[in-house]
């Protein structure tokens, strides 16, 4: 899957079972990045169809479908890794750790570094406001979150916040397709949002055909992903949790969707 924004393309790219990777292409400069590297054999595979080289590659965590690609893609291209400081020595060949107060650039787009523990606990997302685009990693899925591995509710809580307070007409691209399980599970604990509703039907006819159903936005997460919606009055009585802080909605929720 093809994508334009700004003067960025951005190419969408099935890995392993269910993960995806993301080449970004600066068709000026030939510059390329790719968000993460679940498998070097599908993303060189798409590099060399479109005669790319790969100078970057953005880490958002340590876990080995994120990284598995990085040491093969590196030894070819010779591409420079950059992830979070946290993680550095979980990361294979990083060459560049990053925090929220590194300046980062990408053929001259600022980047911003978003810390978003909770999967892990040095996860990082990349926010390029310029162009209007977020990677996420496996902390906001569409109509999801990631699981907790290292983090707490609420330290996963306060990332997905972090996320939400980005402009509403930001795309977002994530480390899985979840999609559709994610929407199964939003339908049970909000079914009478309309917006969820019309948005499954979506997703059902592009799943039908093996079709992607990233990227999404920030709007479309507020409207309708369960795990940024714990005000929600039809969530809150469901878990017959009115009155809890909003964090401890969240933690709920998770605890129901590892059981799903």
């Amino acid at each position: 899957m093809r994508a334009m924004n700004s003067s960025l393309e951005i190419v969408l790219i099935p890995c392993l079972t269910d993960n995806y990777g993301v080449l970004i292409h600066a068709a000026d400069s030939g510059q390329t990045a790719s968000i993460d590297a679940p498998d070097g054999a599908a993303l060189r595979a798409a590099l060399e169809a479109r005669q790319w080289p790969l100078h970057t590659i953005f880490t958002t965590h340590h876990h080995a479908d994120h990284t598995g690609g990085i040491a093969a893609l590196k030894a070819h291209y010779g591409c420079q890794v950059i992830g979070p400081e946290r993680e550095a020595d979980r990361i294979p060949g990083i060459d560049r750790t990053v925090t929220e107060k590194t300046p980062l650039t990408f053929d001259g787009c600022n980047v911003r570094i978003i810390e978003t523990p909770g999967h892990t606990l040095g996860h990082v997302s990349y926010h390029f406001p310029d162009a209007k685009l977020a990677f996420t990693g496996d902390t906001l899925f569409a109509l999801g979150c990631g699981r907790i591995f290292e983090g707490d509710p609420e330290m996963m809580f306060n990332s997905m916040q972090k996320l939400a307070a980005l402009p509403g007409d930001t795309t977002i691209y994530c480390g899985h397709e979840y999609t559709l399980s994610n929407g199964r599970f939003a339908l049970s604990v909000e079914p009478d949002n309309e917006a969820l509703v019309a948005r499954m039907t979506d997703i059902e006819r592009l799943r039908a055909g093996a079709q992607p159903t990233l990227p999404t936005t920030i709007n479309a997460e507020k409207a309708t992903n369960p795990f940024l919606r714990t005000q929600s009055s039809t969530i809150r009585a469901r878990l017959g949790m009115q009155g809890k802080p909003d964090w401890q909605i969240f933690g709920r929720l998770r605890e129901m969707k590892n059981k799903a």
